[in-house]
């Protein structure tokens, strides 16, 4: 049984939650347009989240009245509209538990040295500040659309990052549920029901639990409701594909854009590839793409596993992202763009329930990207630790 409870803590005042709202810490990546913005918005989470000083910035926004405290327990219902598509899912404190319990499950290891700053954070404002985005296979879909057709919400608004940012332009809609409501009392009835599956924010789940919490601020939704990008990468090998292009089973294709299943859509400056996966396994990661294109391919070009995740012969993007792909290759700074099909949610809960009982069972590095990403500031939760 999930132990869930609703969030105590701070939000932000009606008016200033644009202001306030980021996206996740880790997408921001350091000297870009989008950092840039946010630091020029003295009311921003970044300045908590990735600020110098973020003891200093959050009592700021406390005593400028950006903040206030709610420490009534709610549940918020939290609903995306993006691109004619709408995502609803709810905010909560869920129960933290080690991965051996089956509560929690994951689909990719964790590291401790990834999450010292998120921990020294944690440590320093006794605020959790960003959610952990889990799937669950409980059919809570219908009673959060009965909840966001009565009643009115807390908040609603775009989301504005000046176009630098996939939620910019995301029309958010939040609504505030008391826990002890028939509506509270039937979400936490309902998501108590069943495990959930961690689709993004590993680290941040893993900090929850060197912290002893116990609870962490989550954002659940239906599996099925969860829209996966691919993440595609640009590659620069140790071989150029040039020279090994030649023996591999190539199709011309007209542009550059999305492949079926066990495909990849390779673009180089000499044009575009079709390139189809010679063996797929029955095994539920050696079957996903990513696990095919690292076997058929990355020896070809000269480049193993521990290579992945160095930015000089790799980086990464989601599938709204190809033209920024193609521009990479075709200014040198990488030889060709490949683009995959995009994992499945019933792949992803394949994997990490093969995972429960066997540990090393996990999706590869950069398998998913979930669209849209989670804002932060919504709410910031008021941790608990566990008693010794």
């Amino acid at each position: 049984m999930q132990r869930l409870k609703g969030l105590a803590g701070l939000r932000p005042v009606q008016d200033r939650i644009v202001a306030i709202t980021t996206p996740p810490y880790d997408v921001i990546k350091p000297g870009t347009e989008l950092e840039k913005l946010l630091q020029g918005n003295k009311d921003s989470l970044y300045h908590i989240t990735l600020g110098k000083d973020p003891v200093v910035a959050l009592e700021d926004l406390i005593a400028s009245r950006v903040l206030k405290s709610d420490e009534e327990p709610c549940f918020y219902v939290y609903e995306q509209n993006y691109e004619g598509k709408k995502r609803v899912g709810v905010l909560s404190a869920a129960g933290v538990s080690e991965y051996a319990e089956g509560k929690i499950i994951r689909h990719e290891k964790t590291f401790d040295d990834k999450v010292r700053g998120r921990l020294a954070l944690r440590e320093k404002t006794g605020y959790t500040f960003e959610p952990v985005f889990f799937l669950t296979k409980a059919k809570i879909r219908s009673v959060l659309d009965d909840i966001t057709g009565k009643i009115t919400p807390v908040y609603q608004f775009y989301s504005d990052f000046a176009g630098h940012s996939t939620l910019h332009g995301v029309y958010n809609r939040i609504f505030r549920v008391q826990e002890n409501s028939e509506e509270g009392m039937l979400i936490k009835k309902i998501l108590s029901s069943s495990p959930l599956y961690i689709a993004d924010g590993h680290h941040r789940y893993h900090a929850s639990l060197l912290n002893r919490q116990s609870h962490c601020l989550a954002y659940i939704c239906e599996a099925q409701d969860a829209t996966i990008q691919a993440y595609n990468r640009v590659i620069t090998g140790k071989v150029s594909f040039q020279k090994v292009k030649d023996t591999l089973d190539l199709e011309k294709c007209a542009g550059f854009k999305t492949p079926p299943k066990h495909s990849f859509a390779i673009y180089s400056r000499e044009g575009c590839y079709l390139l189809k996966a010679q063996d797929v396994p029955d095994d539920v990661v050696g079957r996903l793409d990513c696990s095919i294109l690292e076997r058929e391919l990355y020896p070809l070009l000269g480049l193993s596993h521990d290579l992945i995740m160095d930015d000089r012969h790799f980086d990464y993007f989601a599938e709204s992202e190809l033209e920024n792909m193609v521009e990479l290759v075709d200014t040198g700074r990488y030889d060709i763009a490949v683009a995959l099909h995009p994992v499945s949610s019933e792949e992803l809960i394949a994997v990490a329930d093969a995972g429960i009982n066997d540990p090393d069972i996990i999706m590869p590095e950069k398998s998913t990207y979930f669209s849209p990403k989670l804002l932060s500031g919504i709410h910031i939760y008021k941790h608990i630790k566990k008693l010794n």
